[in-house]
């Protein structure tokens, strides 16, 4: 196939900056990459088990120029664990690697997120890469360098900021996603115009979105490039989450609430919450005066379009809108006891309300469990 759809951003951090390439095919060149970027080419491949099952026997062509080893998890939210965590390391140090050895997430954004985890850590950090399989991990969780796993208190509260040193986002391995899993990955696409450009999303509403579900090639190697160009701005500024970059979390704070009442058994995927949290997101902005009401209109009008998750499909996790604001409460980007929120005043702009007020959003919350 011609390259003419491969594309490479970089995201600049000085001696950390490294390279997003985007576009079909590219597992196959796995191998001289890894030779590129690791001087031993020993590398730890850890995937799940779905991903070994449909991609494992590729990803081992791709390295048979490499001394590979392979740590295959089970699939699924939960195994973004401290026991899980602690696996992978015994596999790590069983095996005998080293900090100049190589980690490859080989997966969707748990494995990443899981995966990045482990190298930040694991002899107080070796290089790893991604190489994201589902839609969400290509556009969002792979870039950046967020790395966690869960605990019964909430979502991604025990982590580390650790950049991968390559994102290899092959839109060919799309090709296996089922359509739940897409749509998902959809939600964070979504995301990127809500939060900052709203030419963005007018094209994902004149038909961008619908080539995207379709699995067109060009229409998901423009979206995927254009997700990741406003992540690598943002991150460039803000790598820490010091500021700028927790606009990147629009809908996520409702969202993550909704993934610890559904408690991470498989019933909500997190692009799933995080499309029915822009939508409370910009419901809640206009309740509060914020955000007119014709934005929030057209948010629900394309979610319905492209048969998004909406707070309509969400009825039996809004039943308590105490135990909902509990969780919101955990949430890490809170401060100094304040309610942390991102809102929208409009399609294309969103800002940080440092003290949102509880009981407003208490209110909210229980108007919308009263609807449902």
């Amino acid at each position: 196939m011609s390259n003419t759809l491969i594309e490479t951003l970089t995201l600049d951090l000085a001696d950390r900056s490294y390279d997003i390439v985007i576009g079909p095919n590219l597992l196959a060149s796995l191998g001289q990459r890894v030779r590129s970027l690791s001087p031993t080419a020993r590398i730890a491949v850890i995937t799940d088990a779905t991903v070994h099952a449909l991609h494992g026997a590729a990803i081992a062509k791709a390295l048979s120029n490499c001394e590979t080893h392979m740590i295959v998890r089970p699939a699924g939210e939960s195994q973004k664990s401290m026991a899980n965590l602690e696996d992978i390391l015994d596999n790590l140090f069983r095996a005998g690697f080293d900090r100049s050895d190589l980690v490859i997430a080989f997966g969707g954004g748990v494995i990443g997120d899981l995966s990045g985890f482990a190298a930040s850590i694991y002899k107080r950090g070796m290089s790893f890469i991604q190489v994201p399989t589902t839609l969400l991990a290509q556009v969002d969780s792979s870039v950046g360098g967020k790395t966690a796993i869960n605990t019964q208190y909430g979502k991604n509260l025990i982590g580390a900021f650790y950049q991968p040193k390559q994102v290899i986002a092959d839109t060919t391995l799309l090709k296996t996603l089922p359509p739940r899993e897409l749509k998902a990955g959809y939600a964070e696409i979504l995301k990127y115009g809500l939060l900052g450009d709203a030419a963005f999303f007018d094209q994902l509403e004149r038909g961008l979105g619908a080539d995207i579900l379709a699995l067109d090639e060009a229409a998901l190697t423009k979206a995927i490039r254009i997700s990741c160009e406003t992540k690598a701005k943002i991150v460039a500024q803000d790598e820490r989450e010091g500021g700028l970059r927790a606009l990147l979390n629009l809908g996520h704070t409702f969202g993550h609430a909704l993934e610890l009442q559904a408690g991470y058994d498989g019933d909500l995927l997190h692009g799933e919450a995080v499309s029915v949290g822009m939508e409370m997101a910009f419901r809640f902005a206009v309740e509060q005066g914020l955000c007119p009401s014709a934005d929030a209109d057209r948010v629900t009008a394309h979610l319905a379009a492209t048969n998004m998750p909406r707070i309509t499909d969400m009825s039996h996790l809004l039943t308590d809108p105490d135990a909902l604001m509990r969780h919101m409460g955990q949430d890490k980007k809170n401060e100094g006891g304040h309610l942390t929120l991102i809102l929208p005043r409009r399609i294309g702009e969103t800002f940080i309300e440092k003290r949102a007020d509880r009981e407003s959003v208490l209110r909210f919350l229980t108007q919308l469990r009263d609807e449902a």
